[in-house]
């Protein structure tokens, strides 16, 4: 199921401007990695294919994961996030640099809320609901033991795929039982709260301490 569904994701045509905006993205570069061969389509899940833990970020950044093909890949998010996940055990290096580093998840899997990079990584609400199904599907595709967000958009988004029409106001560390899955909130690991202090290093390890513990 879940080859099949990265590969719907991969072929998606969905959305014209954000298809439009990777694939320029990907010719123009940037001039750090002007000799990179850019990904330049939509990004799939990536992780343990048998995964019981489940990761929601917001969408590809268009030098990272649109640049290397795997979530949070090559790029300051993705260099907290998987230090992070190395150190509570669930991947088995604390780098992400590109898509052949060797870099394994154990249990956990890792989407987007829209899995093409948007113009200033902001996605309109059409975008949004076009991108949709491909979240409620996964996320109906298997019993989660944990579903960790990251930001508010991925708190929303999940929600929805989980067929609930009121959820807890978001805020980090927020958390919430849904029969059997455990349902948790963080603020994103962007530049922006990571660079303010908004989100610091222990707050997000705490974090994905809890959600390591509904592993395996």
């Amino acid at each position: 199921m879940l080859h099949e569904l990265n590969q719907t994701i991969v072929h998606c045509e969905r959305c014209p401007r954000l298809r439009e905006w990777c694939q320029h993205v990907a010719i123009a570069k940037t001039a750090r990695f002007r000799d990179w061969e850019y990904w330049g389509k939509p990004v799939p899940n990536f992780g343990d294919p048998e995964a019981r833990l489940l990761i929601v970020g917001l969408a590809p950044a268009a030098h990272g994961a649109n640049r290397t093909g795997r979530m949070f890949t090559g790029d300051r998010s993705g260099d907290w996030l998987y230090s992070m996940m190395h150190e509570v055990g669930l991947a088995n290096q604390p780098t992400a640099v590109h898509a052949d580093d060797g870099l394994i998840l154990k249990d956990v899997l890792i989407t987007a809320s829209v899995h093409c990079a948007p113009p200033d990584n902001k996605p309109t609400p059409a975008e949004m609901a076009l991108c949709h199904p491909y979240l409620v599907e996964l996320i109906q595709s298997r019993e989660w033991a944990g579903i960790l967000c990251l930001g508010g958009i991925a708190w929303k988004q999940a929600g929805t795929a989980l067929g609930l029409k009121t959820m807890p106001k978001f805020g980090h560390g927020v958390e919430f039982q849904l029969g059997d899955t455990l349902v948790l909130a963080s603020y994103h690991p962007s530049q922006q709260n990571t660079f303010t202090g908004r989100l610091t290093r222990p707050m997000l390890l705490e974090v994905f301490q809890r959600f390591a513990s509904r592993c395996c």
